[in-house]
């Protein structure tokens, strides 16, 4: 009864790279948002410094970690939570729940109504970055996929959207 071999579940390597991008460049982006927005900037001053926050996927998907530093900027820290304290883990559960987050056919509020996603940590903090990470797609998603992935849309005026679109765009792909 003891010999049963270990069965692993194939994974599809284009959506791992798929969501691997996404985590990579949302996790840029807000790191750009936080210079960009008030908004952003807004939600990243009442978190305390030191804050550090994770978005990945289980059980051992792709990941991107977020962190503000004792000066209060906020900078992306790569993918490897290896070393690192990390105040806020947020996880979803599978690569099939981050496909359906990451092709936005389902917002972060769907997905945690779904039980998709797990929030490691407090509360407060979490409801921020999910703020954080709407406000940040609102901002590279055209506006009929932003609909799909936030919740609420926002009504910004031109020079908010596009002004701040560009510059995010442009930070993020630059990577400061």
């Amino acid at each position: 009864m003891g010999d049963f071999r270990e069965v692993t579940p194939g994974g599809n390597p284009l959506k791992r790279v798929y969501v691997a991008i996404m985590l990579w460049f949302v996790g840029r982006a807000i790191q750009a948002a936080a210079v960009v927005d008030d908004d952003v900037k807004k939600e990243f001053e009442n978190l305390p410094d030191g804050f550090t926050f994770s978005l990945g996927v289980m059980p051992n998907g792709p990941t991107m970690i977020v962190g503000k530093n004792r000066r209060g900027k906020v900078k992306y820290l790569g993918w490897n939570p290896k070393g690192r304290l990390i105040d806020l883990k947020m996880k979803i559960k599978n690569l099939e729940a981050a496909i359906l987050m990451f092709t936005f056919q389902e917002s972060t509020a769907v997905a945690n109504a779904r039980v998709r996603m797990i929030v490691d940590g407090e509360v407060p903090p979490a409801c921020a970055i999910v703020r954080v990470l709407d406000i940040v797609e609102v901002y590279l998603l055209a506006k009929i996929i932003a609909k799909l992935a936030v919740k609420r849309y926002p009504v910004w005026s031109f020079g908010r959207k596009w002004i701040g679109r560009t510059r995010i765009y442009f930070r993020a792909v630059l990577g400061y």
